[in-house]
Formats: structure tokens, C-alpha cells, sequence
């Protein structure tokens, strides 16, 4: 069935003009396509939020399953998982571009996607730069510049002051579990371990070279975190536990209590919310900032 609309959707790209409109994406590929898009399937939540931040939601005409926010989202036509999209669902879509990450997209996804004529574009974010960048490219994709400058200057204005609020005080020392077993915890190409420096923590995996490493209970006791963060994955999950983390009661953050709760949505996307997920751990890590 894919090779017969891939057929038929390529008959439809090569009568096209020849290519007008040049890009390139966030791995530095160069993405050609015959026009600024008009029909966008996104692949990526954090791109679909930026694409309603940005007022160009009437281009995205397909979505995964996870992307819910804003709950307007929802009602978009799916094509499936993150990870392996239904071919068949994206092309008979008709799109004109398919935003994807490698980070969280099978590559034979967008290969067969370029072999049947669907242009692909990359995206990636592991520091707050490349969540600004993004919106500025998505901006600029999709010819609302006009919206993603005051878009930016608003997030860099409350970036600047968390960063006031926290600077008078010293940097405990946090672990933020991504995940309680196996232990997953961020690394230093997470953009968390950034938000966590930026909220005036001291994140205890930020030297780990992985995203998302791998943590023993062992390791992270060792190294005696004052505040302790335990993400949330979305609504319906039902609330962290904290029994596990009690039971560590010679842990300074088990003294102090400091054992909190985040929205994970919130700091694992890098769609504008980001900024609602620092403003989050700022006031975990730094209460006393904002009293």
C-alpha cells in the first residue's frame, strides 16, 4: 500500500515547479522544497506546541499520539508513535514537509520518506539556545517571523529573571530522576541539566556525556543530594512515589524534606513551555526565592 501512494503522491511532487525554496534543518542537511510548506506533519511534540505558539497550526495537518498540548492538538489527524509512524497515515496526508528528530524517529522512517519524495526536516534541542533557535526556524518555515520574535524576547525576559531571583543564593546539589527503575537521570546533552544550572541547582549527572544515562541507587546516594526532583510523565500517571526515597534517611534532601515533585512535560519538551518547567525547578530548588 505504501509503495502505491508513495507512487502516486511522488507523480504529484515531480509535476511541481522546480524547487524555489532551500533550508537547512537543525543537523545541517539542506532540505529543498518547491515552496515555503503549506501542509506539515509534525513528529515531534515540542514542534507542534511551537507550531500553535507560533499561530501557524492551520499548516499542520497530521500529529503523533503523544502530542497533546495544547488540547486543541488532540483533535489533529494521528499518524501513530514518535518512534515508528505509520508511512501509510503520513503520506496519504499529503504533506509538503514531515518535521522529525533523530533522537526520537527510527532513520528508516525519514529515509522512506525521502524515497517516496516527502522532504524531512531535523530537529534536535539540548540547550535553551537550541530551543530559541527552533522557534525562530519554525518561525521563519512558516513565514511568522512576525510572531516568533516576541515569542523569544518574552522567554529570554523570564529566563533573565529566574536568573536574577536565584543568583544571591548558593547551588544545592540535585538529582532529577527521570526515571525511578532502572534509575535514569539527565546527562549533559539534556536540556534539563541546563534548566537545573539556570534555576541555581547544581545537577549531580551533569558530567555524564550521555543524554539520559543510566544511574545506580548506589551512585546517586553517594553523592549526598540536597534536593531531590522526581518527574511526573504527563497527566493520567498517577502521582510519584516517594516511598522508595524516604527509605534513604541519610540523604541530606530526605532531612530537609526536599523531596519534590515535577511536571515532566514541562522539562523534557522544548516546545515554550521549557520556561514554565525552569520557573517550576526554580522554585523547588530556591523556595525561599520567591516567598
Amino acid at each position: 500500500m505504501i509503495a502505491a501512494i508513495g507512487a502516486a503522491w511522488l507523480l504529484v511532487l515531480t509535476a511541481l515547479p522546480a524547487a524555489a525554496y532551500t533550508t537547512r534543518d537543525m543537523l545541517g542537511r539542506d532540505v529543498t522544497l518547491a515552496a515555503p510548506p503549506r501542509r506539515i506533519v509534525s513528529l515531534v511534540p515540542s514542534v507542534t506546541e511551537i507550531l500553535y505558539a507560533l499561530s501557524a497550526e492551520s499548516l499542520l495537518v497530521g500529529v503523533t499520539d503523544f502530542c497533546d498540548f495544547p488540547p486543541e492538538a488532540r483533535s489533529r489527524p494521528k499518524v501513530g508513535g514518535m518512534v515508528s509512524p505509520s508511512l501509510e497515515a503520513i503520506v496519504a496526508l499529503r504533506p509538503d514537509l514531515v518535521i522529525a528528530t533523530s533522537e526520537g524517529t527510527r532513520e528508516d522512517t525519514f529515509t522512506q520518506l525521502s524515497r517516496v519524495g516527502v522532504p524531512v526536516y531535523l530537529v534536535a534541542a539540548h540547550h535553551v539556545a537550541d530551543a530559541t533557535s527552533l522557534v525562530r526556524r519554525l518561525g521563519e518555515l512558516t513565514s511568522r517571523e512576525s510572531n516568533a520574535g516576541p515569542l523569544v524576547a518574552g522567554l529570554e525576559q523570564r529566563i533573565d529573571a529566574v536568573k536574577k531571583a536565584v543568583q544571591p543564593y548558593g547551588r544545592p546539589r540535585v538529582l532529577y530522576v527521570l526515571w525511578p527503575e532502572p534509575l535514569i537521570v539527565p546527562g549533559r546533552e539534556a536540556i534539563v541539566t541546563e534548566l537545573i544550572q539556570l534555576a541555581g541547582g547544581q545537577s549531580l549527572s551533569a558530567d555524564d556525556r550521555d543524554a539520559w544515562p543510566r544511574y545506580s541507587l548506589e551512585a546517586a546516594v553517594a553523592k549526598s543530594p540536597e534536593v531531590i526532583l522526581l518527574a511526573n510523565h504527563g497527566a493520567g500517571t498517577g502521582a510519584v512515589s516517594l516511598e522508595k526515597w524516604q527509605r534513604l534517611t541519610s540523604l541530606p534532601a530526605v532531612k530537609a524534606s526536599r523531596l519534590v515533585s515535577v511536571n515532566g512535560d514541562l522539562l523534557h519538551r522544548y516546545g515554550p513551555r521549557f520556561v514554565d518547567g525552569l520557573e517550576q525547578l526554580a522554585r523547588a530548588i530556591h523556595p525561599e526565592a520567591f516567598r
